[in-house]
């Protein structure tokens, strides 16, 4: 490739570098040119760029300048590769001399060990950055989008029929695609058809109106952009997104039909009341589940079940085996606002009637509160914060003793029924309504943060599963309403149109959006070894019988994982390969041992760490001068072989920045700040083999907000180095 260096000399760059020692760096590392010039990012410095690559015939440039997180947008020039390289943010924005005890500050000219000044380390360090921006131009290839071979469907399919399958349908069709919905019930409408009413939605928020089902049944049956199983399961899904396998079970039929995106609004069931003796289920015909009451009156039934005695007194027992680590141990969100709405049932049947909600907590999230005040303003509901101590039957009553309530006192409520407000458990949970033939298996990955519900990365992207153009919408992804889960779902459909559309550009669905490079394997080299295989967080490959990997590229999110997992290192992309990021950390120029001048790589993740360390110098935060700096896609997407050609290159360390891992990890692909960590055993015998210090390699986790510990993590780490003196490797 003909390279072009371009050397930004505003925003202090010029002031604190020698930008002609810079050019002189790019060609040395095989730049053919090289040259500065103030404000690249103005219209003038892209136009000058632009002309010196149609004069020169240049394939890549090194924009050695700003962040490429900022102005991100403005150097673009066509099919000419191009290669940010921070100067601005990476060097002079965040490396300052630190002053001695009494010294109030020093400029560029401290000296720092002998004959080298800070001003010194401060341009090996931008040489350095600036050669490994061209060594990675050099070593490494523009993407080719992935295009299947196969026509791609566009097709959305929608397991389940109720309010978020209908709404996602519908949404899906709106856009002009067609929409298949599959309902293992005879009728669409799931439990909400059954549901006396709901709560208004709309301002003041203070009372009910008729279930939304009728509306959407109606508009989704005179659609013709939408096709309707009624009676049927989804019993197999293979392939990968724009090119799903999905086999439908109608009675004794089979059908396959492909597929381009899947969203799974499958719903909820309640939880099993059985296990809920101690509130007097199963063993008290009028102790009933707040299932079962709406079910009798939306029927217009309510009666007792012990006597046929029109119901005179209800108690609802809020949180029934939730928030319980014996039974659920979060709170369905929804079970407060079905009691007060109930209770308005009894007490708009019969004006006469009471109503007793007992809870642990009221909780009626957001503008709903509005209906939370109307209901206390009823005087026929009592409610009281309290724990339930014992439920018997005396005199043809069910007798509650509540104490710890509001009143300070016990109390003992006769009534002629008990609810139990029995929490919502998604239909996934324990059951494969997602049979996907996949190598890692059917359904979801369970993780325990979830509780069985559809996994995501629930901060940034709700809607993803861990299984790329499948998205989960409604109660199947969290406890929610009605409205919520019509919003919901229409969140997943545009999601899964996203996914087609990505699909048909050939890049990466989420979170690498802009991504064309995908993995691509020498499988002449494979060892069956099913590293990749088992560590994709993603499920993205299957595998022969033999265990050789089997790609999907659809699937694949680009992470990288499969990358750092490969020992034989037969995994690259075509802009991210073992030999770039090898040439990469050979393009540092290591100083003579013995003076006391230290270089440690650091491999920081670009999603949190990376934007962290920006920020970072955004605050003129000061940044050890020692470190190196080199995003890797993920931390699960670092290789050993790294480890190992940086230490025995004479670096005196290496530190590893990533997600948060652990029972409440978020990381942006799901596992790689934790896979790094396992493979750290990896790293041990590298660093043995070498006869160097475990210490010498570490991993540190930081969220984006952590700005300020990254300073002091990388200030620490270069501390411990020094107790640990230079590395034998140096000058080698």
């Amino acid at each position: 490739m003909k390279i072009g260096a371009f050397i930004c000399t505003s925003c202090n760059i010029g002031d604190r570098l020698e930008v002609g020692d810079l050019e002189a760096a790019a060609k040395d590392q095989g730049a053919a040119v090289a040259v500065s010039k103030e404000f690249l990012c103005s219209k003038e410095g892209v136009a000058f760029i632009g002309e010196t690559i149609k004069n020169e015939e240049l394939d890549g440039v090194a924009i050695c300048a700003c962040s490429p997180r900022v102005n991100y947008d403005v150097f673009n020039f066509g099919n000419v590769r191009v290669e940010r390289v921070s100067l601005r943010e990476g060097v002079v924005w965040s490396r300052f001399p630190v002053p001695d005890e009494g010294e109030e500050e020093v400029d560029d000219s401290k000296e720092v060990a002998e004959g080298t000044t800070f001003k010194d380390e401060l341009m090996s360090l931008a040489k350095d950055y600036v050669r490994m921006g061209v060594a990675k131009l050099m070593n490494s290839q523009a993407p080719v989008p992935y295009q299947p071979e196969e026509e791609i469907s566009k097709t959305v399919l929608v397991i389940g029929g109720g309010v978020a399958g209908m709404t996602a349908a519908l949404e899906v069709a709106k856009a002009g695609h067609q929409a298949i919905i599959v309902e293992k019930e005879n009728e669409l409408g799931g439990f909400v058809a059954k549901m006396k009413a709901q709560i208004k939605a709309e301002a003041p928020f203070d009372g009910l109106s008729e279930p939304v089902t009728d509306r959407l049944i109606s508009e989704v049956q005179n659609n013709e952009n939408i096709t309707v199983y009624t009676g049927s399961q989804v019993t197999s899904i293979k392939g990968a997104p724009g090119l799903f396998r999905v086999t439908i079970k109608k009675g004794g039929s089979e059908e396959e039909i492909k597929i381009g995106a899947i969203v799974v609004a499958a719903g909820w069931k309640p939880y099993d009341a059985s296990k809920l003796e101690e509130l007097g289920y199963g063993k008290f015909a009028d102790v009933v589940t707040n299932v079962e009451f709406e079910e009798m009156c939306a029927k217009g039934e309510l009666k007792r079940r012990s006597d046929g005695a029109p119901v005179k007194s209800v108690l609802f027992v809020q949180c029934a085996g939730q928030r319980d680590e014996n039974h659920l141990a979060y709170c369905s969100s929804v079970c407060c606002m079905v009691s007060l709405k109930q209770a308005k049932y009894i007490r708009e049947t019969d004006p006469e009637a009471k109503a007793f909600i007992i809870y642990k907590d009221m909780r009626t999230a957001g503008i709903y509160e509005n209906f939370y005040k109307a209901m206390q303003d009823d005087p026929g509901i009592f409610l009281t914060k309290g724990e339930i101590k014992e439920i018997s039957e005396e005199e043809g009553k069910l007798l509650v003793k509540v104490d710890q309530t509001l009143l300070g006192e016990e109390l003992e409520i006769p009534v002629d029924m008990v609810v139990l407000a029995t929490g919502m458990v998604p239909a996934t949970a324990d059951d494969p309504i997602i049979p996907l033939e996949y190598r890692q298996g059917a359904g979801f990955p369970e993780l325990e943060l979830f509780y069985g519900f559809a996994d995501s990365n629930y901060i940034c992207f709700p809607y993803e599963t861990r299984r790329t153009g499948i998205y989960a919408a409604g109660a199947v992804h969290q406890p929610m309403t009605v409205f919520q889960a019509m919003e919901d779902a229409t969140g997943a459909a545009l999601k899964a149109l996203q996914c087609l559309k990505a699909i048909e550009m050939g890049h990466a669905v989420h979170p690498r959006t802009w991504d064309f490079a995908y993995p691509e394997w020498d499988l002449k080299m494979c060892t069956q070894c099913k590293r990749c295989t088992e560590e994709c967080p993603f499920g993205a490959l299957d595998e022969t019988e033999d265990g050789t990997p089997m790609p999907n590229p659809t699937r694949c999110r680009r992470c990288g994982t499969c990358f750092g997992a490969c020992p034989q290192r037969i995994i690259n992309f075509k802009d991210y390969s073992i030999d770039m990021v090898t040439q990469m950390i050979k393009a540092c120029e290591m100083p003579e041992p013995d003076y006391g001048l230290y270089r440690v790589l650091a491999l920081v993740c670009e999603n949190d760490a990376l934007p962290a360390l920006d920020m970072a110098a955004y605050k003129r935060l000061n940044i050890p001068v020692a470190i190196r700096v080199i995003p890797v896609r993920c931390l699960g997407a670092v290789n050993v072989s790294f480890i190992k050609d940086a230490m025995s290159s004479g670096y005196d360390g290496i530190i590893l920045l990533g997600c948060k891992f652990g029972e409440n990890y978020q990381c942006h692909f799901i596992k790689g700040s934790e896979l790094a960590n396992r493979r750290m055993e990896n790293v041990a015998e590298t660093l043995q083999q070498l006869a160097l210090e475990n210490e010498r390699v570490k991993i540190e986790i930081v969220a984006i907000d952590e700005v300020e510990r990254i300073p002091q993590i990388l200030g620490d780490f270069v501390a411990m180095l020094q107790e640990f003196g230079e590395s034998p490797f140096k000058g080698w």
